[in-house]
């Protein structure tokens, strides 16, 4: 089971039976809003409230890595587009859909809604 509170800390939580093991995994400084593994469950997107996206490799037990840094506007979501786990798509504050290169974080495509979203 992972986990976020407010301050940013990524948590693990192994339960087996009526024992578990919590295990800090690691800190981004700001606080996370949304955790979404990737199909096959090798890659978890994290993204903060003030709109970065980071991406966070649990069988390597690293750093959280940054892919997207907000722009103009905050990234509200971020998801896989499968199959696989090459490619991201965002939305923003602004409706401005992105899909994204996971390996370098490249923009490979836009598109404006027009229109304010919200997450809910």
């Amino acid at each position: 089971l992972y986990f976020s509170a407010q301050d940013g800390i990524l948590f693990f939580y192994h339960i087996k039976g009526l024992e578990y093991e919590m295990k800090i995994c690691t800190d981004i400084l700001q606080p996370i809003t949304s955790l979404m593994f990737s199909p096959d469950y090798t890659v978890l997107l994290l993204v903060t409230d003030q709109g970065t996206v980071y991406t966070y490799k649990p069988a390597h037990s690293g750093e959280a890595v940054k892919l997207l840094d907000p722009c103009s506007s905050c990234f509200l979501a971020a998801d896989f587009l499968t199959p696989g786990n090459k490619y991201c798509v965002s939305v923003t504050i602004s409706g401005e859909v992105q899909v994204w290169f996971l390996e370098d974080g490249t923009c490979l495509s836009k598109l404006n809604l027009d229109i304010e979203v919200c997450v809910t």
